[in-house]
């Protein structure tokens, strides 16, 4: 059963790195082409030397590693409607697959390139004046709504209630 995880580094994209390099190409072209390398080097297992060595204790190494993984996620999606920070406990758990399996990794590496991307648009100055009036407009409803019925109804706690 081939999880992908167990490759060896075969390189192409390292091989092409470096022949680029060897031209005498310019330097950000060169960074760039590193960079791309890096980003394409297939995934190799964080497993030990002697649980890789053999085939079923590696298999039962994989195994382990995706019930952990598969632990934390379950957790971090009942944390999403209890208290807790279920987000960081998917994300957590995401990387503990990423460690042995490479479809793993490849979702890791575009959700980290999506929030990454969000919270630069996030940090944009249209986009925060936005966020801020659409908040205060929504306090200011709500504000509105909450003084409505208090004036209307007026507040009685539940332990003043008298038998109705």
């Amino acid at each position: 059963m081939n999880t992908g995880s167990d490759r060896g580094t075969q390189g192409s994209a390292a091989d092409e790195a470096t022949t680029e390099a060897a031209t005498g190409s310019a330097a950000d072209e060169t960074a760039d082409a590193t960079a791309e390398a890096a980003a394409e080097a297939p995934h190799v297992s964080k497993a030990p030397a002697f649980i890789k060595s053999n085939k079923s204790l590696h298999l039962s190494w994989q195994v382990g590693v995706f019930i952990v993984g598969l632990a934390v996620i379950a957790a971090g999606v009942a944390m999403l409607v209890l208290p807790g920070p279920g987000w960081v406990a998917i994300f957590a758990g995401l990387a503990i697959w990423a460690t042995e399996f490479a479809w793993a990794h490849l979702v890791l590496r575009w959700t980290k390139r999506k929030v990454t991307e969000a919270a630069q648009k996030a940090l944009d100055p249209k986009v925060r004046r936005r966020n801020i009036i659409l908040t205060s407009v929504g306090l200011v409803i709500a504000g509105a709504l909450i003084g409505f019925y208090l004036w209307k109804y007026g507040l009685v706690l539940p332990w003043n209630l008298k038998d109705q």
